[in-house]
């Protein structure tokens, strides 16, 4: 039985990979919802988004990096500043 529901998933993951994160997130998100309640769920989700521009933008372009890491040294105390 536990052969079987392993071989579905990767069948599931293989052949319907949208379908199947899909209706993986909607559980996730549907659950926080239920859980934490709509506003905190989005300002999880708003955040969560916002993080992953800004991690694009240091990926994507170098100078960009070195100027937030520039930026991050200029406002830690100087006793923090290992790097």
């Amino acid at each position: 039985m536990k052969e079987y529901i392993l071989n579905f998933i990767k069948y599931q993951l293989h052949e319907h990979c949208g379908r199947t994160i899909g209706v993986i997130l909607g559980f996730i998100i549907s659950l926080a919802i239920l859980i934490f309640g709509l506003f905190t769920t989005l300002f999880v989700i708003v955040c969560m988004g916002i993080g992953l521009y800004v991690g694009n933008l240091i990926d994507k372009d170098d100078e960009f990096s070195d100027n937030i890491l520039y930026k991050i040294q200029k406002i830690l105390p100087p006793y923090s500043r290992r790097w």
